[in-house]
């Protein structure tokens, strides 16, 4: 066996490459499939995807979901929904920026990276907390690849996204959490939150 061969992978938050087109096209790390049950997120610490929750409803989610790799949600996109809202109080959620992504092919599992063009997404607040939820289409995707911005989208289609993300935390039992969306953005837009994402990123953590 060749002996400079590595036996390891990169991990999906730091050591995946955000692209070299970004903020207009994106590597993502998909952790959820619209066949999912069960609510699949990154393990921090050890880079691998890992159980978060099974689904107690029956809303699955309508599209690929996961993150664009070397974002991070801090003070800048604090201040950037803030600004948006008209909202204070708002801090970031510390964790990478989501992304959900249009394609017209089944793919039939997470743990996969991807390139998507962002073309939209929603100001979501979850508490105090920023939570923008991107939409992106796959690059070169027979049906979506044409899409530009969130008004090619659709409207039926956005507003199952928007329902998913406004019930997706719910547990029978338990009082609803306090998750909204202030409106959607275009895709001017969408770049920006990532340029937020990508200047918190190299705030919070050593970029090497």
């Amino acid at each position: 066996m060749p002996t400079n061969v590595k036996h390891h992978r990169s991990h999906p938050w730091h050591g995946l490459p955000i692209g070299e087109n970004a903020p207009e096209e994106v590597n993502c790390y998909i952790e959820i499939v619209p066949s999912d049950t069960i609510k699949y997120e990154l393990d921090k610490e050890t880079g691998l995807l890992k159980i978060d929750r099974p689904q107690k409803f029956s809303s699955l989610c309508p599209t690929l979901y996961g993150f664009v790799p070397r974002t991070y949600a801090g003070d800048r996109s604090a201040a950037r929904c803030m600004e948006k809202t008209g909202l204070e109080g708002i801090k970031g959620d510390g964790d990478p920026v989501d992304i959900c992504v249009l394609t017209e092919k089944m793919i039939p599992r997470g743990d996969i990276m991807l390139r998507a063009v962002p073309i939209g997404g929603f100001r979501m607040i979850d508490g105090n907390e920023a939570d923008d939820k991107l939409i992106g289409v796959l690059v070169d995707d027979f049906v979506y690849g044409g899409m530009h911005d969130i008004s090619d989208c659709p409207p039926a289609l956005i507003e199952r996204l928007r329902h998913y993300f406004l019930t997706y935390k719910d547990y029978p039992g338990r009082e609803p959490r306090n998750v909204v969306i202030a409106h959607d953005y275009n895709a001017e837009e969408a770049r920006e939150v990532i340029r937020c994402g990508m200047r918190d990123y190299s705030d919070h953590f050593t970029v090497v």
